[in-house]
């Protein structure tokens, strides 16, 4: 019997349309595989040169706090700087995941990267999230102006 072959963690699309980079993990990784996946994201987005990004994590089931220090304290700046502005990231979760990040530890209120060179925040809508974007997109680009 052949192994079954798992979908791809991670399939990045940029939609030049809505100037968005779209992250979609397939499903929960082993926290080992996280590494080597945010190398590939890297490689992707700034291929793209795009600083909104719409991570849909639906499928994720686990929130790892070390990752996630990592995220806010490292990843997002160094981001931020090799595109060459702010970054703005909305993370679609599913609802149960959504409270376990919010309760977890380390969780900041989204409005607290104000004065970070990227912003964050959560979603249980798609709809939602791309409104944040765009707001994003329109406040950003006003600043530029």
């Amino acid at each position: 019997m052949a192994a079954e072959k798992l979908p791809d963690l991670l399939e990045t699309t940029y939609r030049s349309d809505l100037n968005l980079f779209v992250g979609r993990w397939g499903y929960q990784p082993p926290v080992e595989a996280l590494p080597h996946t945010y190398k590939q994201l890297t490689q992707s987005a700034l291929a793209t040169g795009c600083r909104f990004w719409l991570q849909d994590i639906r499928r994720r089931t686990l929130n790892d706090p070390a990752i996630t220090r990592w995220l806010f304290t490292e990843y997002f700046l160094d981001m931020a700087a090799q595109l060459g502005g702010r970054l703005y990231v909305a993370y679609l979760t599913s609802p149960t995941l959504l409270e376990t990040i919010i309760n977890g530890p380390g969780y900041e209120v989204p409005d607290g990267s104000d004065n970070q060179p990227f912003a964050v925040s959560f979603f249980s809508n798609e709809g939602d999230a791309m409104e944040w974007l765009s707001q994003a997109q329109t406040r950003d680009s006003l600043m530029q102006a």
